[in-house]
């Protein structure tokens, strides 16, 4: 069956004309610069001679944007209504839309769910109360917009109970309560830096302003204060003094926060840890990987493989006042972002310098999620957590659940991160052969499409085989079938099928496509 699903580059379709000679992936003609963020971009491809893909078609643009700022595909409606339409702005006004929708905090929270660790019991020592206050206060702060500076300094400098001041879990979702522990979690979270391989003098420098954390249990089981106790006095920073990792030391005034001290000194104007590694790590959510490669692993001997441009996203995200969305929209609108993901070079710096838009698989939760959407299913999860603390209702999407503890065999197979560490590695997007055979054999998959009322629905609607395979294509795939496409299925389905309802087959094909499966 899944010969009928064109595996090489053919045409975006409008429901009067199938085909162009494009393809459904590129645009004929070459990118132009679209503002500074290009020019940076496009200077760099000319050092190096490399030849940068062709500008992507409005279907593979309108899932791609859907996927990376909403972690969801966009219906039928949704595709074909933005590829019929005319208006040159629509590509910004799509991004405007979709950063203005709750679901991009929803999905954003998953990401940032990942790097703060919000999981459940071990290793990390959450309760899901904790965890649920934790991941709304992620929530709100992304609805919101809450300008990024202002999200680190409240995640460095909280205190308080960690069911009320959802914050203080920055320091309680970490695997050791050593000032060291809590020095390499603010590194690779807000630094994007690890700091178990820097020396040991600059890793315990900047222990000293963590050595004074404390926790105090309550009367309410699981509940925790975290507060600053100038007492404290931790046997692994007897005679180290607190000094900043660009090696200046700290003047400390007796009865203040030492994480206040070091949080005006990462958010201070120019600092050159903070604006670059949120910039580089933005960029890595969006690109998949990082202008430094790998984005939380920032150090003098794994230079960006564009400075300027780092450095450019840097300043704008910092003269944006950190507004994240800004940056997101500079981001999507440029022509660098818009590129086909058919490279056009040999180079082997094509996938560092970003001359093609980079095809990888969605993450496990987004995928789950797409292929629910399709057939109108939902999941059910699993914790080591007794519920009522993780029920999880039929109608949730994977990509809002808050806790790392919730999970699923398919979440499992298909890279989940673990929550352990922070890392963006601990993220497998890598595709397997055990997860290919899930998608095309498991009864998981096959009940879903066998059980779909929703796309029986829809092929009975469409009374014709052609309105059939443009609906299943748009629904599916977010473009219309190309001529070729077209052909190939409509001799499928007059043929009948393998013995179940073709257009359920033709569903199957899709969703076991890698277009499907993927980003691009």
């Amino acid at each position: 069956m899944e010969s009928i699903v064109a595996q090489t580059p053919s045409s975006q379709s409008t429901e009067g004309a199938l085909a162009s000679a494009a393809g459904p992936f590129e645009l004929p003609g070459e990118p132009k610069p679209a503002g500074r963020l290009d020019e940076l971009v496009f200077a760099h491809w000319a050092r190096l001679g490399v030849t940068p893909a062709r500008p992507c078609t409005d279907g593979v643009f309108v899932r791609r944007a859907y996927l990376d700022l909403i972690g969801a595909i966009p219906t039928a409606k949704e595709a074909r209504d933005f590829i019929l339409d005319r208006d040159p702005a629509k590509r910004a006004a799509l991004v405007d839309r979709l950063l203005a929708r709750d679901d991009f905090a929803t999905y954003w929270s998953l990401r940032w769910g990942d790097a703060l660790r919000i999981k459940s019991e071990f290793p990390i020592n959450l309760w899901p109360n904790a965890v649920q206050a934790y991941h709304r206060w992620v929530y709100a702060a992304l609805r919101s917009n809450m300008p990024y500076d202002r999200f680190a300094r409240e995640l460095l400098t909280a205190s308080g109970s960690n069911f009320r001041v959802p914050q203080v879990n920055f320091w309680r979702a970490v695997q050791g309560r050593d000032p060291e522990a809590l020095a390499r979690a603010v590194a690779i979270t807000l630094m994007g830096a690890r700091a178990d391989r820097w020396p040991k003098a600059r890793l315990a420098g900047m222990a000293a302003f963590f050595g004074n954390i404390a926790y105090k249990a309550t009367n309410e089981w699981k509940e925790e204060i975290v507060f600053f106790d100038p007492r404290l006095k931790p046997a692994s920073l007897k005679g180290v003094v607190p000094r900043f990792p660009d090696g200046k030391a700290a003047r400390l005034q007796p009865g203040l926060d030492p994480r206040r001290v070091f949080a005006d000194w990462l958010l201070a104007p120019g600092n050159a840890w903070f604006a670059p590694a949120a910039a580089n790590r933005i960029w890595c959510w969006v690109f998949g990987r990082g202008i430094v490669h790998e984005a939380d692993d920032i150090r003098p001997d794994n230079p960006p493989s564009n400075p300027a441009l780092l450095a450019w996203l840097a300043a704008e995200l910092a003269a944006r006042k950190y507004d994240v969305k800004q940056l997101l929209r500079l981001i999507l609108t440029s022509a660098t972002y818009q590129l086909s993901a058919i490279p056009r070079s040999k180079s082997a710096r094509i996938a560092s310098c970003f001359a093609a838009y980079p095809a990888r698989r969605v993450e496990a939760e987004v995928l789950i999620d797409a292929v629910n959407k399709v057939t109108g299913s939902s999941e059910s999860y699993s914790s080591p957590i007794p519920e009522p603390f993780t029920f999880v209702p039929e109608s949730e999407q994977t990509v809002a659940l808050a806790d790392g503890s919730i999970t699923s065999s398919f979440l499992e197979l298909f890279g989940r991160p673990a929550r352990d560490t922070g890392a963006m590695s601990e993220r497998n997007n890598r595709p397997s052969a055990a997860q290919r055979l899930h998608m095309i054999n498991s009864s998981h998959i096959q009940q879903k499409l066998q059980r779909s009322t929703e796309l029986r629905s829809l092929i009975r609607w469409s009374r014709q085989p052609r309105q059939t395979v443009t609906e299943l294509y748009l629904t599916i795939l977010s473009r219309f079938p190309t001529n070729q496409e077209m052909s190939a299925a409509l001799s499928y389905m007059n043929r009948g099928g393998i013995g179940r309802d073709p257009g359920l087959d033709l569903a199957w094909a899709l969703m076991n496509s890698a277009e499907f499966q993927y980003r691009h």
